[in-house]
């Protein structure tokens, strides 16, 4: 696991967006009960999350129409959270940074490492917002 004074900035960089941090499974389940839709990001520290994700993360949310519910997990911070929210992103593997779009519980847009990994924010965001605009 990865020390607080560590992670700490990068959690308060999605946190000071709007996003809300989920630190256990039961905050996990208590997210994707609400109604509408959910984006959770799976952060992390890797560059591609500092240089990409979360900053693509962050400009999506300038489009017209975004997620009524914003959240975050850290892999290798808050395991058992992180876990929980994979579990709802099943077929998917695990990976860290991702992104994911949930309607009314159900995911509908996914947006793994491999999407995020070597592509600019903009590029992120782009996708993001095409998917906000679709299902929000």
């Amino acid at each position: 696991m990865y020390p607080a004074e560590l992670v700490k900035p990068m959690k308060e960089d999605l946190v000071v967006a709007g996003f809300e941090e989920l630190h256990t499974p039961a905050d996990v389940d208590a997210a994707m009960d609400k109604k509408g839709t959910t984006l959770v990001v799976v952060n992390s520290v890797c560059g591609c999350a500092a240089a990409n994700a979360r900053p693509g993360a962050k400009m999506s949310l300038k489009n017209a129409k975004t997620p009524d519910n914003l959240y975050t997990v850290f892999a290798g911070f808050d395991k058992e959270a992180t876990d929980q929210a994979r579990g709802y992103m099943l077929p998917f593997p695990p990976s860290s940074p991702c992104m994911a779009l949930f309607k009314d519980g159900e995911l509908v847009h996914m947006l793994e490492r491999h999407h995020i990994e070597g592509r600019p924010a903009e590029i992120i965001a782009d996708n993001l917002t095409e998917a906000y605009n679709e299902h929000c």
